[in-house]
Protein backbone atom coordinates (compact mmCIF):
# COMPACT_ATOMS: atom_id res chain seq x y z
CA UNK A 1 0.00 0.00 0.00
CA UNK A 2 1.22 3.34 -1.18
CA UNK A 3 1.83 6.13 2.12
CA UNK A 4 -0.71 8.97 0.78
CA UNK A 5 0.67 12.41 -0.27
CA UNK A 6 2.45 14.24 2.50
CA UNK A 7 0.14 16.28 4.49
CA UNK A 8 1.66 20.18 4.85
CA UNK A 9 0.57 22.06 8.27
CA UNK A 10 -1.36 24.76 6.15
CA UNK A 11 -3.47 21.81 4.69
CA UNK A 12 -4.27 20.44 8.41
CA UNK A 13 -5.24 23.65 9.28
CA UNK A 14 -7.37 24.44 6.64
CA UNK A 15 -9.35 21.08 6.88
CA UNK A 16 -9.57 21.30 10.38
CA UNK A 17 -13.43 22.62 11.67
CA UNK A 18 -13.22 25.67 13.46
CA UNK A 19 -13.59 23.54 17.36
CA UNK A 20 -11.01 22.00 16.22
CA UNK A 21 -9.02 25.67 15.93
CA UNK A 22 -10.53 26.44 18.91
CA UNK A 23 -9.42 23.75 21.37
CA UNK A 24 -5.78 23.79 19.69
CA UNK A 25 -5.44 27.69 20.15
CA UNK A 26 -5.82 27.38 24.33
CA UNK A 27 -3.21 24.56 24.35
CA UNK A 28 0.05 26.19 24.81
CA UNK A 29 -1.29 28.78 27.15
CA UNK A 30 -2.75 25.92 29.32
CA UNK A 31 0.62 23.88 29.23
CA UNK A 32 2.75 26.90 30.09
CA UNK A 33 0.99 26.89 33.60
CA UNK A 34 1.78 23.42 33.90
CA UNK A 35 5.39 23.84 32.80
CA UNK A 36 5.51 26.23 35.63
CA UNK A 37 4.57 24.07 38.79
CA UNK A 38 5.72 20.66 37.14
CA UNK A 39 9.41 20.29 37.29
CA UNK A 40 9.01 22.12 41.33
CA UNK A 41 6.82 19.82 43.15
CA UNK A 42 9.50 18.24 45.27
CA UNK A 43 10.92 21.59 45.91
CA UNK A 44 7.67 23.28 47.13
CA UNK A 45 6.77 20.39 49.59
CA UNK A 46 10.06 19.18 50.98
CA UNK A 47 12.22 22.21 50.57
CA UNK A 48 9.59 25.28 50.95
CA UNK A 49 6.74 23.17 52.69
CA UNK A 50 9.24 21.81 54.89
CA UNK A 51 7.13 18.27 54.29
CA UNK A 52 10.02 14.94 55.01
CA UNK A 53 10.78 13.00 51.79
CA UNK A 54 8.68 10.11 52.83
CA UNK A 55 5.35 12.76 52.85
CA UNK A 56 5.85 14.66 50.25
CA UNK A 57 6.54 10.91 48.08
CA UNK A 58 2.79 10.17 49.60
CA UNK A 59 1.97 13.56 48.44
CA UNK A 60 2.77 13.09 45.01
CA UNK A 61 1.52 9.69 44.78
CA UNK A 62 -2.16 10.88 45.41
CA UNK A 63 -2.15 12.41 42.10
CA UNK A 64 -2.49 9.28 39.95
CA UNK A 65 -3.82 7.14 42.58
CA UNK A 66 -7.09 9.75 42.77
CA UNK A 67 -6.90 10.24 38.79
CA UNK A 68 -7.27 5.90 38.40
CA UNK A 69 -10.00 6.01 40.47
CA UNK A 70 -12.07 8.28 38.86
CA UNK A 71 -11.03 7.14 35.10
CA UNK A 72 -14.26 4.44 35.31
CA UNK A 73 -16.77 6.62 36.49
CA UNK A 74 -15.57 9.07 34.39
CA UNK A 75 -15.86 7.48 31.17
CA UNK A 76 -19.54 6.38 32.25
CA UNK A 77 -20.35 10.06 33.07
CA UNK A 78 -18.36 11.34 29.07
CA UNK A 79 -20.85 8.58 27.60
CA UNK A 80 -23.91 10.00 29.23
CA UNK A 81 -23.33 13.48 29.61
CA UNK A 82 -21.02 14.24 27.10
CA UNK A 83 -17.21 15.31 27.00
CA UNK A 84 -17.44 18.66 27.48
CA UNK A 85 -19.60 18.77 30.86
CA UNK A 86 -16.87 16.45 32.44
CA UNK A 87 -14.11 18.57 30.68
CA UNK A 88 -15.80 21.68 32.15
CA UNK A 89 -16.26 20.32 35.77
CA UNK A 90 -12.59 18.85 35.39
CA UNK A 91 -11.48 22.56 35.01
CA UNK A 92 -12.90 23.34 37.45
CA UNK A 93 -11.42 20.88 39.84
CA UNK A 94 -8.08 21.60 38.90
CA UNK A 95 -8.25 25.70 39.25
CA UNK A 96 -9.50 24.77 42.69
CA UNK A 97 -6.63 22.21 43.40
CA UNK A 98 -4.27 24.99 41.95
CA UNK A 99 -5.69 27.66 44.36
CA UNK A 100 -5.24 25.03 47.47
CA UNK A 101 -1.74 24.48 46.62
CA UNK A 102 -1.01 27.84 46.56
CA UNK A 103 -1.97 28.02 50.57
CA UNK A 104 -0.94 24.63 50.99
CA UNK A 105 0.81 24.82 55.28
CA UNK A 106 -0.32 21.49 56.10
CA UNK A 107 -0.23 17.91 54.91
CA UNK A 108 -4.17 17.65 54.85
CA UNK A 109 -4.40 20.98 52.99
CA UNK A 110 -1.47 19.71 50.22
CA UNK A 111 -3.35 16.50 50.18
CA UNK A 112 -6.71 18.07 49.29
CA UNK A 113 -4.62 19.98 46.69
CA UNK A 114 -3.18 17.26 45.49
CA UNK A 115 -5.86 15.29 45.25
CA UNK A 116 -8.40 17.57 43.53
CA UNK A 117 -5.46 17.92 40.89
CA UNK A 118 -5.27 14.05 40.42
CA UNK A 119 -9.39 13.80 39.79
CA UNK A 120 -9.12 16.43 37.08
CA UNK A 121 -6.83 14.77 35.36
CA UNK A 122 -8.11 11.27 35.69
CA UNK A 123 -11.26 13.15 33.99
CA UNK A 124 -10.03 15.62 31.74
CA UNK A 125 -8.16 13.25 29.91
CA UNK A 126 -10.71 10.69 28.31
CA UNK A 127 -12.87 13.62 28.37
CA UNK A 128 -10.41 15.42 26.12
CA UNK A 129 -9.90 12.39 23.75
CA UNK A 130 -13.45 12.08 23.06
CA UNK A 131 -14.04 16.15 22.23
CA UNK A 132 -11.21 15.68 19.82
CA UNK A 133 -13.10 12.56 18.10
CA UNK A 134 -16.06 14.11 18.25
CA UNK A 135 -14.96 17.46 16.25
CA UNK A 136 -11.88 16.19 14.48
CA UNK A 137 -12.47 13.81 11.32
CA UNK A 138 -10.68 10.37 11.39
CA UNK A 139 -8.68 11.40 8.41
CA UNK A 140 -6.81 13.92 10.28
CA UNK A 141 -6.99 12.59 13.80
CA UNK A 142 -4.00 11.79 13.83
CA UNK A 143 -2.21 14.59 12.46
CA UNK A 144 -4.44 16.21 15.50
CA UNK A 145 -2.90 14.13 17.73
CA UNK A 146 0.88 15.24 17.06
CA UNK A 147 0.08 18.62 16.43
CA UNK A 148 -1.47 18.83 20.31
CA UNK A 149 1.36 17.20 21.24
CA UNK A 150 4.34 19.43 20.22
CA UNK A 151 2.19 22.25 21.23
CA UNK A 152 1.81 20.82 24.41
CA UNK A 153 5.51 20.51 25.06
CA UNK A 154 6.25 23.49 23.77
CA UNK A 155 4.05 25.21 26.42
CA UNK A 156 5.58 23.16 29.43
CA UNK A 157 8.81 23.92 28.52
CA UNK A 158 8.52 27.53 28.20
CA UNK A 159 6.40 27.86 31.36
CA UNK A 160 9.53 25.18 32.77
CA UNK A 161 12.26 27.63 32.33
CA UNK A 162 10.46 30.75 33.52
CA UNK A 163 9.79 28.71 36.67
CA UNK A 164 13.70 28.03 36.65
CA UNK A 165 14.28 31.98 36.23
CA UNK A 166 11.49 33.29 38.54
CA UNK A 167 11.11 30.75 41.35
CA UNK A 168 13.45 31.35 45.00
CA UNK A 169 13.34 28.59 47.66
CA UNK A 170 13.51 31.48 49.56
CA UNK A 171 10.85 33.67 48.69
CA UNK A 172 7.50 31.57 49.44
CA UNK A 173 5.37 34.20 47.40
CA UNK A 174 7.45 33.12 44.43
CA UNK A 175 5.85 29.60 44.95
CA UNK A 176 2.50 30.75 45.62
CA UNK A 177 2.95 33.30 42.22
CA UNK A 178 3.70 30.15 40.22
CA UNK A 179 0.28 27.99 41.47
CA UNK A 180 -1.51 30.76 40.94
CA UNK A 181 -0.80 31.50 37.52
CA UNK A 182 -1.01 27.79 36.67
CA UNK A 183 -4.80 27.82 37.71
CA UNK A 184 -5.28 31.35 35.43
CA UNK A 185 -4.09 29.39 32.59
CA UNK A 186 -6.99 27.46 32.55
CA UNK A 187 -9.61 29.89 32.60
CA UNK A 188 -9.60 30.38 28.68
CA UNK A 189 -10.48 26.64 27.99
CA UNK A 190 -13.25 27.42 30.37
CA UNK A 191 -14.67 30.08 28.55
CA UNK A 192 -13.98 28.41 25.22
CA UNK A 193 -15.99 25.31 26.69
CA UNK A 194 -18.53 27.74 28.48
CA UNK A 195 -19.62 29.63 24.98
CA UNK A 196 -17.95 29.35 21.64
CA UNK A 197 -18.08 25.45 22.17
CA UNK A 198 -21.24 25.26 23.96
CA UNK A 199 -23.10 23.68 21.10
CA UNK A 200 -20.50 21.01 21.20
CA UNK A 201 -22.11 18.07 23.65
CA UNK A 202 -18.87 15.50 22.78
CA UNK A 203 -21.30 12.21 23.15
CA UNK A 204 -23.35 9.90 20.76
CA UNK A 205 -26.88 11.55 19.57
CA UNK A 206 -29.91 10.62 21.89
CA UNK A 207 -31.55 8.76 19.10
CA UNK A 208 -28.63 6.73 19.29
CA UNK A 209 -28.76 5.92 22.23
CA UNK A 210 -32.56 5.53 22.78
CA UNK A 211 -31.76 2.86 20.19
CA UNK A 212 -28.89 0.93 21.33
CA UNK A 213 -28.67 1.65 24.76
CA UNK A 214 -26.05 3.79 27.09
CA UNK A 215 -23.58 0.92 26.97
CA UNK A 216 -21.23 -0.44 29.36
CA UNK A 217 -17.16 -1.61 29.73
CA UNK A 218 -18.25 -5.26 29.19
CA UNK A 219 -19.62 -4.33 25.64
CA UNK A 220 -16.42 -1.80 24.87
CA UNK A 221 -14.03 -5.02 25.89
CA UNK A 222 -15.91 -7.09 23.28
CA UNK A 223 -15.10 -4.48 20.53
CA UNK A 224 -12.64 -5.81 17.60
CA UNK A 225 -8.69 -5.52 18.59
CA UNK A 226 -9.71 -3.17 21.57
CA UNK A 227 -8.20 -5.44 24.49
CA UNK A 228 -5.25 -6.21 22.54
CA UNK A 229 -5.01 -2.29 22.04
CA UNK A 230 -4.94 -1.43 25.62
CA UNK A 231 -2.65 -4.03 26.63
CA UNK A 232 -0.19 -2.74 23.85
CA UNK A 233 -1.02 0.98 26.01
CA UNK A 234 0.06 -0.48 29.01
CA UNK A 235 3.08 -1.86 28.09
CA UNK A 236 4.25 1.12 26.05
CA UNK A 237 3.56 2.99 29.16
CA UNK A 238 5.54 0.86 31.38
CA UNK A 239 8.57 0.47 28.81
CA UNK A 240 8.55 4.28 28.13
CA UNK A 241 6.61 6.98 30.38
CA UNK A 242 6.83 5.62 33.53
CA UNK A 243 10.62 4.74 32.93
CA UNK A 244 11.31 8.29 31.56
CA UNK A 245 9.95 9.88 34.22
CA UNK A 246 10.87 7.58 37.44
CA UNK A 247 13.77 4.96 36.55
CA UNK A 248 15.98 7.12 34.20
CA UNK A 249 16.46 10.34 36.94
CA UNK A 250 17.11 6.94 39.37
CA UNK A 251 19.65 5.10 37.33
CA UNK A 252 20.81 8.69 36.06
CA UNK A 253 22.08 9.73 40.05
CA UNK A 254 22.32 6.23 41.59
CA UNK A 255 24.45 5.07 38.83
CA UNK A 256 25.52 7.41 36.05
CA UNK A 257 26.28 10.26 39.39
CA UNK A 258 24.28 12.31 36.93
CA UNK A 259 24.22 15.73 38.60
CA UNK A 260 20.87 17.25 39.10
CA UNK A 261 21.83 19.94 36.66
CA UNK A 262 22.79 16.83 34.14
CA UNK A 263 19.18 16.03 34.74
CA UNK A 264 17.45 19.32 33.43
CA UNK A 265 19.28 19.28 30.32
CA UNK A 266 18.39 16.03 29.64
CA UNK A 267 14.37 17.03 30.08
CA UNK A 268 15.08 20.30 28.48
CA UNK A 269 16.64 17.71 25.32
CA UNK A 270 13.61 15.81 25.49
CA UNK A 271 11.65 18.80 25.04
CA UNK A 272 13.40 20.46 22.23
CA UNK A 273 13.39 17.39 20.04
CA UNK A 274 9.40 16.68 20.38
CA UNK A 275 8.81 20.50 19.63
CA UNK A 276 11.07 20.56 16.61
CA UNK A 277 10.36 17.01 15.28
CA UNK A 278 6.81 16.43 15.61
CA UNK A 279 5.61 18.45 12.71
CA UNK A 280 8.29 16.52 10.40
CA UNK A 281 7.27 12.82 11.68
CA UNK A 282 3.73 13.28 11.12
CA UNK A 283 3.71 13.73 7.63
CA UNK A 284 6.53 10.72 7.12
CA UNK A 285 3.67 8.68 8.65
CA UNK A 286 0.90 10.16 7.52
CA UNK A 287 -0.70 6.87 5.20
CA UNK A 288 1.30 4.41 6.88
CA UNK A 289 0.63 1.25 8.81
CA UNK A 290 0.37 2.53 12.71
CA UNK A 291 1.15 -0.69 13.86
CA UNK A 292 4.54 -0.92 12.05
CA UNK A 293 5.10 3.16 13.27
CA UNK A 294 4.87 1.61 16.74
CA UNK A 295 7.43 -1.27 16.07
CA UNK A 296 9.31 1.74 14.47
CA UNK A 297 8.97 3.48 18.04
CA UNK A 298 10.44 0.42 19.92
CA UNK A 299 13.63 0.62 18.29
CA UNK A 300 14.43 4.09 19.22
CA UNK A 301 13.43 3.44 22.50
CA UNK A 302 15.82 0.45 23.07
CA UNK A 303 18.10 2.53 21.91
CA UNK A 304 17.06 5.55 24.13
CA UNK A 305 17.94 2.50 27.03
CA UNK A 306 21.07 1.42 25.70
CA UNK A 307 22.45 4.95 26.07
CA UNK A 308 21.27 5.22 29.50
CA UNK A 309 22.92 1.69 30.05
CA UNK A 310 26.15 3.31 28.81
CA UNK A 311 26.05 6.15 31.50
CA UNK A 312 26.57 3.79 34.17
CA UNK A 313 29.90 2.33 32.66
CA UNK A 314 31.50 5.40 33.04
CA UNK A 315 29.99 7.30 36.17
CA UNK A 316 30.09 10.81 37.44
CA UNK A 317 31.30 12.12 33.78
CA UNK A 318 30.46 14.35 31.33
CA UNK A 319 30.04 11.00 29.13
CA UNK A 320 27.54 9.87 31.87
CA UNK A 321 25.86 13.22 31.38
CA UNK A 322 26.15 13.50 27.79
CA UNK A 323 24.35 9.88 27.28
CA UNK A 324 21.77 10.74 29.69
CA UNK A 325 20.81 13.86 27.30
CA UNK A 326 20.89 11.20 24.07
CA UNK A 327 18.43 9.04 26.35
CA UNK A 328 16.52 11.57 26.92
CA UNK A 329 17.11 13.12 23.05
CA UNK A 330 16.22 9.49 21.31
CA UNK A 331 13.51 8.73 23.26
CA UNK A 332 11.65 11.97 22.64
CA UNK A 333 11.92 10.79 18.90
CA UNK A 334 9.95 7.56 19.37
CA UNK A 335 7.72 9.94 21.31
CA UNK A 336 6.83 11.83 18.55
CA UNK A 337 5.74 8.80 16.83
CA UNK A 338 3.76 7.36 19.31
CA UNK A 339 1.52 10.34 20.47
CA UNK A 340 -0.16 10.45 17.21
CA UNK A 341 -1.27 6.92 16.68
CA UNK A 342 -2.15 5.45 19.87
CA UNK A 343 -5.35 8.12 20.78
CA UNK A 344 -6.15 7.83 17.11
CA UNK A 345 -6.57 3.45 16.84
CA UNK A 346 -7.74 3.82 20.67
CA UNK A 347 -10.62 6.24 19.14
CA UNK A 348 -11.22 4.60 15.50
CA UNK A 349 -11.97 1.16 17.24
CA UNK A 350 -14.65 2.02 19.04
CA UNK A 351 -18.46 4.26 18.36
CA UNK A 352 -19.74 7.43 19.16
CA UNK A 353 -21.84 5.29 21.86
CA UNK A 354 -18.91 3.99 23.55
CA UNK A 355 -15.93 6.52 22.95
CA UNK A 356 -16.11 7.91 26.49
CA UNK A 357 -15.83 4.28 28.47
CA UNK A 358 -12.94 3.56 25.85
CA UNK A 359 -11.00 6.81 26.01
CA UNK A 360 -11.14 5.88 29.82
CA UNK A 361 -9.77 2.15 29.52
CA UNK A 362 -7.36 3.38 27.73
CA UNK A 363 -6.61 6.63 30.10
CA UNK A 364 -6.70 3.73 32.82
CA UNK A 365 -4.12 1.84 30.74
CA UNK A 366 -1.99 4.50 30.35
CA UNK A 367 -1.41 5.64 33.94
CA UNK A 368 -1.51 2.23 35.45
CA UNK A 369 2.42 1.40 35.04
CA UNK A 370 3.23 5.09 36.82
CA UNK A 371 2.13 3.28 39.87
CA UNK A 372 3.55 -0.01 39.40
CA UNK A 373 6.55 0.81 37.53
CA UNK A 374 8.85 2.84 40.15
CA UNK A 375 8.95 -0.11 42.74
CA UNK A 376 9.71 -2.31 39.97
CA UNK A 377 12.93 0.11 38.69
CA UNK A 378 13.50 1.45 42.59
CA UNK A 379 14.35 -2.08 43.44
CA UNK A 380 16.44 -2.74 40.93
CA UNK A 381 18.40 -0.03 40.57
CA UNK A 382 18.55 0.50 44.48
CA UNK A 383 19.93 -3.25 44.84
CA UNK A 384 23.08 -2.09 41.68
CA UNK A 385 21.31 -4.09 39.44
CA UNK A 386 21.54 -2.10 36.42
CA UNK A 387 22.53 -4.64 33.70
CA UNK A 388 19.12 -6.71 34.73
CA UNK A 389 17.30 -2.79 34.43
CA UNK A 390 17.99 -2.90 31.13
CA UNK A 391 17.61 -6.18 29.87
CA UNK A 392 13.84 -5.66 31.43
CA UNK A 393 13.25 -2.48 29.02
CA UNK A 394 14.68 -4.31 26.04
CA UNK A 395 13.00 -6.72 26.58
CA UNK A 396 9.55 -5.29 27.26
CA UNK A 397 10.73 -3.16 23.66
CA UNK A 398 10.73 -6.48 22.22
CA UNK A 399 7.01 -7.51 23.55
CA UNK A 400 5.76 -4.22 22.85
CA UNK A 401 6.73 -5.07 19.00
CA UNK A 402 5.40 -8.33 18.38
CA UNK A 403 2.32 -7.65 19.99
CA UNK A 404 1.71 -4.40 17.73
CA UNK A 405 3.09 -6.27 14.42
CA UNK A 406 1.60 -10.28 14.83
CA UNK A 407 -1.43 -9.94 17.39
CA UNK A 408 -3.14 -6.20 16.63
CA UNK A 409 -1.69 -5.54 12.80
CA UNK A 410 -4.14 -8.64 11.51
CA UNK A 411 -6.87 -7.67 13.77
CA UNK A 412 -7.32 -4.32 12.79
CA UNK A 413 -9.04 -2.78 9.30
CA UNK A 414 -7.27 -0.42 7.32
CA UNK A 415 -8.85 3.10 8.19
CA UNK A 416 -8.16 2.02 12.13
CA UNK A 417 -4.62 1.37 11.23
CA UNK A 418 -4.24 4.35 9.26
CA UNK A 419 -3.95 3.34 5.70
CA UNK A 420 -6.56 5.40 3.50
CA UNK A 421 -8.34 2.94 1.25
CA UNK A 422 -11.64 3.38 -0.75
CA UNK A 423 -14.75 2.44 1.57
CA UNK A 424 -15.26 -1.06 -0.06
CA UNK A 425 -11.67 -1.95 0.63
CA UNK A 426 -11.93 -0.76 4.07
CA UNK A 427 -15.09 -2.59 4.65
CA UNK A 428 -13.36 -6.43 3.48
CA UNK A 429 -10.30 -5.47 6.14
CA UNK A 430 -12.55 -5.12 8.79
CA UNK A 431 -14.66 -8.26 8.37
CA UNK A 432 -11.27 -9.82 8.02
CA UNK A 433 -10.48 -8.54 11.42
CA UNK A 434 -13.95 -9.64 12.72
CA UNK A 435 -13.38 -13.31 11.79
CA UNK A 436 -10.22 -13.42 13.93
CA UNK A 437 -11.12 -11.92 17.66
CA UNK A 438 -15.15 -12.71 17.20
CA UNK A 439 -18.39 -10.90 16.31
CA UNK A 440 -18.59 -7.31 17.44
CA UNK A 441 -20.94 -5.40 18.99
CA UNK A 442 -23.96 -4.25 16.87
CA UNK A 443 -23.30 -0.40 17.94
CA UNK A 444 -22.95 1.04 14.74
CA UNK A 445 -21.27 4.29 14.39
Amino acid sequence: MNPSPRPTLSSFWRDLPREGRLLLSVVVFEFVGTGLVLPFWVVYLHEVRGFSLAVTGVLLGLQPLAGLLVVGPGGTLIDRVGGRVVLIGSLICVIAGELVMSVASSVGVAALGMALGGIAFGASWPASQTMIAHVVPTEIRQRYFGVNFSLLNLGIGIGGLVGGAFLDVHRLWTFQTIYLADAASFLPGLFLLLVPLRHVAGRAERDDLATHGAGSYREVLRLPALPTMLALTFLTSFVGYAQLNTGMPAFARALGQVSTGGLGIAFAANTFVIVLLQLVVLQRIEGRRRTRVIAVMTAIWAVAWLCMGAAGLVPGTWGATLLIAACASVFALGETLLQPTVPAMTNDLTTDRLRGRTNALGSAAFQLPAVVAPPISGWLIGHQLGAAYIVLLLVGCAACAALALFRLEPQLGARANGVHTDASTDAMAERGAMVLTGPAVSTPE
